[in-house]
């Protein structure tokens, strides 16, 4: 069987302030009405002969996964929650491990959930002319056949046919510079770096075995320890945290004889920084794409996207990415914009929470957009979905205001249980133990007034919780 294997660890750090470490870009609906992530879930499962599919993400965005999987109408995909970072080559050998599992057979299709595909039809065509191939035990890299001298990917150097679609890899070749882009794009016979991939989950984990020994053990064990949890497959940190870090292609990839590649031309981009999305999209006469309430004068090749609460305004201006969200904006020059992480690692060092989260912010039970803040209170706006509830809580450092703008609360503090109505509130005082239901069939929106000494969100002591968190 064709297992769909779906890489979503990553951080997106060159689309911020879009993309923030709790919503990367791969949960943004960045290019159409669904996210990428979701996107690609929908691409690999429609193609043939597909059964079943692994998501391999971060624990902290397993909520999002699988709100999004809902979405979609996916379900009994298995989904393997990192705790930690250790790059692709653990993330495949655990999905390949999990496949393993359900059939000694299985040929994985690895793809990263970041990346956008335009031309759907070739993506499928390429996916069927590997098939052979990886059913022989080539393990196969999918190559974008190049249209410009790309200096931001690595490159793949073919080597001799082994059929009419498959090449042996005789080199993978590291992002370069201008002039060497041009020479490899004039040569011919180089494709970029996909980071897509398909092979026998036996073969991988063969390979990975003969070439890094000490990581395919740690994974092993890691594997071996995971328990179930809700809907997820949770790996111990412990036993995660001893496997070494490193990606496929230095792993395996670049050491194997077996290394195959496919050259596709199916609309890819990894969509890598706001340049790239701007290059992805389609855009008017004046080489503009606008999104959002933008208004733009005598200004060209411009990615503008706007939020919702506010117009921008362009005039006399070019080559500018603008991103405007609810509590940071980004003006930077297009041919500036894979310095991007520059900011964010200033944001970093500052312990600022711009890169971490959204104004907004979304957890299992709905979402809180923190609407004012100063010094001793915070204003909320909370939404709690149909039939969904707030662990049973307390503060130590704040007491809490609750007032009922739609649906219905029901109310946990201390020994009552009660239900409020729109326009109706309560008051929560601290230390009170306490919980907010949504017992109705629609959206439950309230205002939540805090005040105290310490407002953070870490002043939480969850007593229960329906969704596994401590």
């Amino acid at each position: 069987m064709l297992v769909p294997v779906i890489l979503s660890g990553g951080s997106g750090t060159r689309l911020w302030p879009l993309s923030r470490k709790n919503l990367p870009k791969q949960f943004l609906p960045l290019a159409g009405d669904t996210t990428l992530f979701q996107q690609t879930v929908a691409r690999a499962r429609a193609l043939p002969e597909v059964d079943g599919s692994i998501v391999v993400c971060s624990e902290d965005h397993r909520f999002l996964v699988a709100e999004q999987l809902l979405e979609l109408g996916v379900a009994g995909a298995s989904i393997l929650l990192e705790p930690i970072a250790r790059n692709t080559a653990p993330a495949i050998a655990l999905a390949a491990m999990q496949a393993l599992a359900e059939d000694a057979d299985a040929i994985l299709l690895v793809l990263p959930a970041d990346h956008l595909i335009g031309d759907t039809a070739s993506f499928s065509d390429a996916v069927a002319m590997a098939h052979p191939l990886a059913a022989q035990g080539w393990l196969v890299t999918f190559g974008i056949r190049p249209d410009a001298p790309e200096t931001g990917f690595g490159y793949i150097r073919r080597a001799e046919a082994i059929d009419a679609h498959g090449f042996r890899i005789d080199a993978f070749v590291e992002k370069p510079d201008r002039a060497t882009a041009e020479s490899y794009l004039a040569a011919g016979g180089y494709d970029w770096n996909s980071g897509m991939f398909m092979f026998k989950a036996s073969r991988f984990l063969e390979e990975l075995a003969q070439h890094a020994p000490a990581m395919h053990a740690a994974v092993e064990v890691a594997f071996r320890s995971a328990h179930a949890d809700l809907d997820f497959t949770r790996v111990d940190k412990a036993a995660f945290a001893a496997v070494p870090d490193d990606s496929i292609d230095y792993a395996v990839m670049e050491k194997t004889t077996r290394a195959a590649v496919v050259p596709v031309s199916c609309g890819w981009s990894d969509i890598g920084s706001w340049a790239a999305l701007w290059a992805a999209s389609e855009r008017d006469d004046d080489g503009n794409r606008l999104e959002g309430d933008v208004l733009a004068v005598d200004s060209t090749n411009c990615y503008v996207r706007g939020s919702e609460r506010r117009m921008v305004a362009m005039l006399g201006v070019e080559d500018l990415i603008v991103v405007d969200t609810p509590d940071a904006v980004l003006v930077a020059s297009r041919d500036r914009v894979q310095d991007v992480k520059k900011l964010v690692d200033r944001l970093k060092a500052a312990d600022r929470p711009e890169h971490l989260f959204h104004r907004k912010v979304y957890r299992p039970w709905g979402s809180y957009d923190s609407i004012d803040m100063g010094d001793r209170f915070q204003v909320k706006r909370i939404m709690v979905k149909p039939g969904a509830a707030l662990s049973l809580q307390k503060h130590h450092h704040r007491a809490e205001h609750w007032i009922v703008v739609s649906g219905t609360a029901e109310v946990t503090r201390d020994s009552e249980v009660f239900l409020l109505g729109e326009n109706q509130s309560t008051y929560l005082p601290l230390g009170s133990v306490h919980r907010l239901r949504n017992p109705g069939k629609v959206p439950l929106e309230l205002i939540e007034v805090q005040s105290g000494s310490y407002l953070g969100e870490d002043d939480i002591v969850r007593l229960e919780d329906v969704y596994g968190r401590s």
